[in-house]
């Protein structure tokens, strides 16, 4: 693991404080309009930290006095502004408070980011302004009210603006702005004197942060010594992290196997010449932060500094990389290095070697741990031939393929997730390095040899960045659907159509009512997950969903479907979660044709629905239909709350309960440094299921087991969960029939490669019959209305007693489309 630097010993900040306070203290005077400060001034900025290729982890402002008496910052702050501001955007503040000495620094800390392994000097203020690494505007102000001003004369006739600096594209400014900036270059003062001209008064050059105790950091290399000729292997090393991180390097050769031209910019090097130690990588990324000037074949010799890179942060490993680079090219038109061929067998079974907290200090073993051969393979070129996939393409080019063929297959064609123990370890990403990424579908096959260098993102891990892609082979793989439901069964289904708002265009509606209505059969009840209000993401107070729900009903009936009718409940706005501004709900649509909804008013937001005895035995009832299970409860806080409703079909009445459990998003991932990684999430969901539990255990108790009760939605967790455990519990409470189907046919969606099961359907042990199953339309393929697949139950009539067990429980007849 590594050791953070220490940072400077408080007692020299504060022991200057103590000095200071037998000095006299001037205030500064706000300037007044147009008027060079000849005092207080911005002496540096610099907003790349914690960036890919940062050595810093934080941005920061740092203030000069160029007076001869110590200045108080009392009532002043610094502000930031984005470089070509909006009419919606606003200054961004950070309060300031103390003093700079007559001639000093006065370092203000921003925010941080994910990367970089050097913090700053102890700061005399913190704030938390995400400041742009390239072009922006920082301003220093006699006061704590944000600024309004937008443009360069507005700004420049405040008087409370003290001093400015504009860089890159700014376009409030002093003059002309001073030059863009970099994740690895700040801009500061030439010298203490201000022009009112930015491009003037300051350079771009390597940060150096500096306090009011005179304290800095050395961002260049440790001590000032010359940086040591070093080769690729003394880069990597043999763990994680590399043994010369933090520190510069000089003349790594190496042939330059790839390029990235956008995005993190930078190439790939890899040593023709490799050392006989299977742990160390012959292979490194070099960050440019610039379109990279070398092609594929090139021999160069790098010197820079090592830096590990940790996207997204968290969790997350971190990406070995030779950052703020000289390049000298030594020829060109060199073969490329070998790449080393993934195929069966050659992973190892385990997928990390040894768990039980942070791998990263650990030495590497290729030969015994999945992970371990990734990061011992990292920067390296890697290969895999005629390899079949298991996650279709996505927007952005991504696709998973499957090394080990046999592994946990899928009938068509995934890898299925079955346990925690068990993550599949043959899945590996690809994405093109350049040109479109072919539109492949689970099942498909990538025809003869991908390869390319393997590199680690925040999404998916070890990714091979392909410059050769396989030529795409057909699966065959088609969409599912369901036969008609008999007259006399009931048929119920849920499905997630992914922020679905109104302001969608009529194409989503119309891909989604086919999926209703063509694949799912018209079911006589369809609860929904991620309905929006009716401007999605807009974040106006809007909360109402019934243009959303008008136009989706709209559509079912125009593919052919019947005329829905609908119930939800409008969330608090903000309350629910979700994408920011859509205000996101459960919804059931029913057929008015076939089913009865109860109607009870006074469910709402906030009021909780409860279980009601009626006069007849084990007669019960909803207080409120549709109503929210407990809305108030803790566990539900920022979620979606589950939606109850009371229907009846042929004279029986049914409790059907939709949901759309906590996201897992905030746990560790598969790929990451923590092993078994932390389900952080997973402690609300556990909440959630218990009350859920809770209420389905009182219908159950006021109808001595009679209740028919059925509950579905995204539930967000696995068929093996804890949670899923809670929810059922134990499997007395609720009947998973997810279950019922053969374990590799036990998914809903796909994510990093593994089909796994989010959205359930369970019912309540009253229930005796059912024919069920998952219809697959959307998640194996990369052209798809929702990332989820929806499922439907049909409960077949007169199974309270009579017919054979075999002919109540039954798989659902399938066709495809």
């Amino acid at each position: 693991m590594t050791t953070p630097l220490a940072a400077p010993r408080r007692a020299s900040r504060f022991g200057w404080l103590l000095a200071a306070l037998s000095l006299p203290v001037a205030l500064a005077a706000a300037p007044p309009a147009h008027a060079a400060s000849a005092d207080l001034l911005i002496s540096e900025v610099y907003g790349g930290g914690g960036n890919s290729g940062a050595v810093l982890t934080n941005d920061f402002i740092e203030l000069a006095n160029a007076g001869t008496a110590p200045l108080s910052l009392d009532g002043y702050s610094v502000q930031y502004i984005s470089a070509s501001p909006g009419a919606s955007t606003t200054w961004q503040v950070t309060p300031l408070g103390g003093t700079v000495p007559a001639g000093g620094r006065f370092l203000v800390q921003e925010a941080a980011g994910s990367g970089g392994t050097l913090a700053l000097p102890a700061p005399d203020a913190v704030g938390s302004i995400p400041m742009s690494a390239t072009n922006g505007t920082v301003a220093l102000v006699a006061g704590t009210d944000a600024l309004t001003c937008k443009t360069a004369a507005d700004c420049a006739a405040d008087a409370s603006v003290k001093d400015l600096v504009g860089f890159g594209s700014a376009v409030v400014r002093e003059g002309t702005a001073a030059p863009v900036l970099s994740n690895t270059t700040s801009s500061a003062r030439s010298a203490l004197v201000d022009t009112d001209v930015n491009s003037a008064d300051f350079r771009s050059g390597v940060p150096t942060p500096t306090n009011a105790a005179g304290q800095t950091v050395d961002v260049e290399g440790p001590g000032g010594e010359p940086p040591a000729a070093k080769r690729i292997r003394d880069v990597q090393g043999t763990t994680r992290i590399s043994p010369l991180n933090g520190q510069n390097v000089a003349d790594v050769p190496g042939v330059v196997t790839g390029v990235r031209a956008s995005g993190s910019r930078g190439f790939w090097i890899q040593d023709p010449e490799p050392d006989a130690d299977p742990a160390t990588s012959e292979g490194v990324f070099v960050y440019t932060d610039a379109v990279p000037a070398v092609e594929a074949g090139d021999s160069v010799l790098v010197s820079g500094r090592v830096t590990e890179y940790r996207p997204g942060g968290g969790a997350n490993q971190t990406l070995t990389e030779i950052t703020a680079p000289t390049v000298t090219k030594t020829g060109s038109g060199n073969a490329l290095p070998d790449a080393a061929a993934i195929g069966p067998g050659t992973l190892p079974g385990a997928y990390v070697a040894q768990p039980g907290g942070s791998v990263e200090g650990l030495p590497l073993a290729p030969s015994q741990s999945t992970l371990d051969w990734f990061e011992a393979h990292e920067g390296m070129r890697v290969s895999v031939a005629d390899t079949r996939v298991v996650s279709a393409a996505n927007e952005y080019g991504e696709m998973w393929v499957e090394t080990e063929p046999g592994q946990n297959p899928t009938p068509r064609g995934g890898v299925i997730y079955k346990s925690y123990e068990t993550p599949n370890n043959g899945r590996i990403k690809i994405i093109p390095m350049a040109g479109d990424a072919p539109k492949v579908d689970v099942g498909d096959t990538l025809k003869g040899t991908s390869a390319g260098p393997l590199d680690y993102q925040q999404y998916g891990g070890y990714t091979m960045i392909a410059s050769q892609v396989g030529t795409e082979r057909d699966g065959g793989l088609k969409r599912q659907a369901v036969k008609r439901h008999k007259a006399g069964s009931l048929s119920i289904a849920t499905y997630n159509v992914e922020n679905l708002a109104a302001t969608n265009d009529d194409a989503k509606f119309a891909r989604l009512a086919e999926g209703v209505v063509g694949n799912l059969a018209s079911p006589d009840i369809v609860a929904l997950e991620e309905i929006q209000d009716d401007n999605g993401p807009t974040g106006d107070g809007t909360v109402g969903a019934e243009k959303t729900l008008a136009k989706f009903a709209a559509a079912i009936q125009k593919a052919g479907g019947p005329k829905y009718r609908w119930r939800q409940i409008d969330p608090v706005d903000g309350a629910d979660g979700g994408q920011p501004g859509g205000n996101i709900r459960q919804a059931f649509l029913f057929d008015p044709e076939r089913v009865d909804f109860v109607d009870r008013e006074g469910g709402d937001a906030t009021t909780a629905v409860a279980v009601v005895k009626g006069k007849k035995k084990n007669d019960v009832r909803l207080s409120v239909s549709p109503g929210r299970v407990n809305p108030g409860s803790d566990a539900w806080e920022s979620s979606r709350k589950p939606l109850a409703g009371e229907f009846v079909f042929h004279g029986e009445k049914y409790f059907v309960i939709a949901n759309h459990f906590a996201s897992k998003g905030g746990d560790d991932a598969l790929h990451g440094r923590y092993q078994p990684p932390t389900r952080g999430s997973e402690v609300q969901r556990l909440k959630q299921a218990g009350e859920l539990n809770a209420f389905v255990k009182e219908l159950s108790t006021a109808s001595s087991g009679k209740a028919k009760v059925v509950v579905l939605g995204d539930i967000n967790d696995f068929q093996f969960s804890p949670v899923m455990t809670t929810l059922t519990g134990g499997g007395a409470d609720l009947f998973n029939l997810m279950g019922t189907l053969p374990e590799n046919e036990r998914y809903s969606y796909v994510f990093d490669g593994n089909s796994q099961a989010l959205d359930h359907i369970l019912v309540s042990p009253s229930i005796k019959g059912y024919s069920y199953g998952v219809v697959h339309i959307n998640a194996e393929f990369s052209d798809k209305a929702s990332d989820h697949d929806p499922q439907v139950v049909h409960l077949p009539p007169g199974c309270d007693g009579g017919k054979p067990a075999f002919l109540c429980k039954a798989p659902l007849p399938y066709k495809t489309k």
